[in-house]
């Protein structure tokens, strides 16, 4: 048996809006399986995200989060705060770089070089 990954899903208390976001963001497509509990972003490549609704999100840091790669990241980096997300830090182990970013609703994922 093998396993295939569908979906990464976040808990939010508006699946719609952060699927819109997320959208936007990825490039992807909105699909709304079973709205306004939960929303799915299709993507051309790698796994789709999806979002719950919960009444109220588990507080504190992220167990887990995605880690995106880009050709330019400053450039991303200044789309995706446009776009609504926000810079929490930059950091770097020798050559290796990246910057932490949160979604609206403050979800934690990275941008790195493609490269590196």
């Amino acid at each position: 048996m093998a396993l295939k990954t569908e979906n990464i899903t976040f808990d939010t208390t508006d699946p719609e809006r952060l699927a819109d976001w997320w959208a936007r963001a990825l490039d992807g497509q909105v699909n709304p399986i079973a709205p306004p509990f939960f929303v799915a972003v299709t993507r051309a490549e790698g796994p789709g995200l999806a979002f719950q609704k919960v009444e109220d999100p588990t507080p504190g840091k992220n167990r887990v989060h995605i880690d995106f790669s880009t050709d330019d990241v400053q450039a991303e980096v200044k789309r995706l705060v446009e776009l609504g997300a926000t810079e929490t830090g930059r950091h770097s182990f020798g050559d290796f770089s990246w910057v932490v970013l949160a979604d609206p609703d403050g979800h934690a994922f990275c941008v790195a070089p493609a490269d590196g």
